[in-house]
């Protein structure tokens, strides 16, 4: 028999914040892409599932993340990687409820493209400095080849690298800065091409059954 979580129960959750609070604050983390009370309603769902998938704390562990974006716990990727940290703002080593609602709503559809964008950077910034070198673009490129499977010889990779890495340091000073990104995105859309999940649009569509006994209504807010 399936598990029914009232108010009290859902409050005893790690990191469990109320759909309310979310949906007012979550516009203040990505502008553009203001969800509703039921959709975070919805998100709890599906944060359910994802944070029971391995082991059952209700809290999104790095390998359920990995396996919920790969299918695969095992194998490890950057991109996942890169990804889980940002959505662990408390640098716990899990993602709490609210974090992956404040994260996810950049992967909206309808998120702007400049948020799209500036998430994009700061996961090719892996070291957190404010901007992206050569070397931090290299590992993002073999990382998204890896997980492609597609096999390049180390010099194509090399001149791959060199060539976009050139393109967009425009000011020709050995790093690649958020204006630089934006410019260079913006002409190559294909780089943030996973910077977008579909069902997030029909969330409510996804979990009809949830929505409808939503304990909020939107109206209330």
């Amino acid at each position: 028999m399936g598990c029914f979580y009232s108010t009290s129960n859902k409050a005893e959750i790690p990191g469990y914040e109320e759909p309310t609070v979310l949906a007012s604050e979550t516009p203040c983390e990505y502008p553009s892409s203001s969800v509703s009370v039921s959709e975070v309603e919805a998100l709890y769902e599906l944060y359910k599932k994802l944070s029971n998938s391995i082991i059952e704390d209700g809290l999104i562990h790095r390998e359920e993340f990995q396996l919920a974006l790969f299918r695969n716990k095992n194998k490890r990727n950057l991109f996942a990687d890169r990804i889980f940290d940002l959505f662990d703002v408390k640098r716990n080593g899990v993602i709490e409820f609210g974090e992956f609602v404040r994260s996810l709503g950049v992967f909206h559809p309808n998120a702007a493209l400049e948020d799209k964008i500036a998430f994009a950077f700061r996961l090719y910034d892996l070291r957190q400095t404010g901007y992206i070198e050569r070397e931090e673009l290299k590992e993002m490129v073999l990382a998204l080849l890896h997980e492609s499977d597609l096999v390049l010889s180390d010099d194509m990779i090399e001149t791959i690298v060199d060539k976009t890495f050139k393109d967009a340091d425009t000011k020709d000073d050995g790093i690649i800065d958020q204006d630089e990104w934006k410019t260079f995105v913006s002409k190559h859309p294909s780089l943030i091409k996973n910077m977008t999940l579909p069902y997030l649009k029909d969330i409510s569509l996804a979990f009809p059954s949830f929505v409808v006994s939503t304990e909020v209504e939107d109206s209330e807010v």
